[in-house]
């Protein structure tokens, strides 16, 4: 009897031990899968729902509410003038929608700098940044890069013309730089893939600038050199005049001493007239 109870006892304190191992391993297995879950949250990625673009739009479409959706986006990466919510990108209304100032395609996010204000136009005016103004030059096909300008491009602004006070003939002179160009003719439309051969270009620039311009465009010539896109090079003061374009240096001009002035007075001895030097009174 002794001995059934001992191999009882054995068997129970076997099977305890092995239900503590089993508890600790279940135990071990569940704390590891709770760590990895706090890991895998840690690392979950915050974001925030915004507009975006459910179909593609061109230059001049409006903005309507079947257009977009509201999606969530990574906030690490959000670019700047999203719309959040419907009452900022339709704060008037339905019936003053915005104006797509450049192609946006499917599930692009909608940003300010790509629409116009409620109700307006995609014109000219809704291009210019605050505190600048429009200025249209005259240009033809040399003057005008041979139509490939297009608006959202930079150009250089060169000036021809004579100088006051200067005999080497005309000059041509770089007078403003990585000028924007807001407008060819009456096109605001960056996407146009055709060149036009324009008649005039609008850009975008200071009420200085427009001074400037508008008084160099009435006394010579101006010419436009596009700008790459991603040209940031600082270009120092350009000009050019007929001598330094023909390599011709400028000859001094010598100027010969003057001669001395020589006073006589003239006296007379018998037949002989004699002329003594003397000097000059004044």
């Amino acid at each position: 009897m002794r001995i059934i109870f001992g191999l009882v006892l054995l068997v129970g304190m076997a099977l305890a031990g092995f239900a503590v191992q089993m508890t600790r391993g279940y135990l071990s297995t569940y704390q590891s899968e709770l760590n990895h879950e706090k890991s895998l949250r840690q690392d979950v990625i915050k974001t925030e729902d915004i507009y975006v673009m459910t179909q593609r739009v061109s230059y001049g479409d409006a903005i309507e509410p079947d257009f977009v959706k509201l999606t969530q986006w990574p906030v690490n990466s959000m670019p700047k003038g999203v719309y959040r919510t419907e009452e900022e990108l339709f704060p008037d209304g339905l019936d003053q929608p915005r104006i797509a100032l450049r192609t946006i395609e499917a599930m692009e996010p909608l940003l300010a700098v790509k629409v116009t204000e409620p109700g307006e136009d995609a014109g000219v005016s809704s291009r210019l940044g605050k505190g600048m103004r429009a200025f249209a030059i005259r240009v033809d096909v040399s003057t005008g890069v041979s139509g490939f300008l297009r608006p959202g491009d930079k150009v250089d602004v060169y000036w021809t013309g004579s100088l006051p006070g200067r005999s080497s003939g005309e000059v041509t002179k770089l007078i403003e730089k990585s000028v924007p160009l807001v407008a060819v003719d009456q096109i605001s439309d960056g996407e146009r893939a055709s060149p036009t051969i324009a008649r005039t270009v609008t850009v975008e620039i200071s009420p200085t600038q427009v001074a400037s311009l508008a008084q160099a465009q009435s006394s010579g010539r101006l010419s436009l050199s596009l700008v790459g896109r991603n040209d940031d090079a600082v270009i120092g003061g350009v000009e050019i005049d007929q001598q330094t374009l023909l390599g011709i240096a400028d000859v001094e001009q010598v100027i010969a001493p003057a001669a001395r002035r020589i006073c006589t007075v003239r006296t007379r001895k018998g037949a002989e007239l004699v002329e003594t030097p003397i000097p000059c009174s004044d």
